[in-house]
């Protein structure tokens, strides 16, 4: 069974751009994880109205569970600036729940130069963390089961769903 959350993507978008407005004197570079991540990197960059491109990360090779899983067949290339080096990062993703994903893409960003920071930005956190990792910025926290997951549709017409493990 799956359900729609009932608050709008848009929504936490908006308060997601205006919780990070004034990180934009340090010129950050904003860098979204593939899938999920870097649609909603896309968008908060464009509302930031910076000018740098927004970069993206394909984390596939960096999972911990890549020898139990195998590879995606989708990789896609991660695309970074040329020079990351003491440049504050805006690591930005759709749903936080364990921290693996976020952990491998810090060990990939790691991999092109030594950020000056790293701040995480989610839609969405939620219960279950396995790795003592937590977002700067959250547009929401909830509590939901072990057996169930939450996904972020689209690109088009966004919108968070709630399914149990099976689905």
């Amino acid at each position: 069974m799956t359900k729609k959350i009932d608050v709008e993507v848009s929504t936490l978008l908006d308060k997601l751009v205006s919780d990070l407005t004034p990180l934009l004197s340090s010129n950050p570079v904003i860098i979204g994880i593939h899938t999920g991540g870097s649609w909603l990197a896309e968008i908060i960059h464009k509302r930031l109205a910076l000018s740098e491109p927004c970069g993206s990360l394909d984390i596939s090779f960096y999972r911990d569970d890549f020898s139990r899983i195998g590879l995606n067949p989708k990789v896609k290339a991660s695309q970074l600036p040329e020079d990351i080096s003491n440049r504050h990062i805006l690591l930005i993703d759709d749903v936080l729940q364990t921290g693996r994903t976020i952990r491998a893409a810090m060990n990939e960003i790691f991999d092109y130069g030594r950020p000056a920071s790293i701040k995480l930005c989610v839609l969405l956190e939620r219960n279950g963390r396995e790795l003592p990792i937590q977002a700067d910025y959250c547009g929401l926290k909830i509590d939901l089961s072990h057996d169930q997951q939450v996904k972020l549709t689209g690109p088009e017409n966004m919108s968070l769903i709630i399914g149990d493990n099976k689905s």
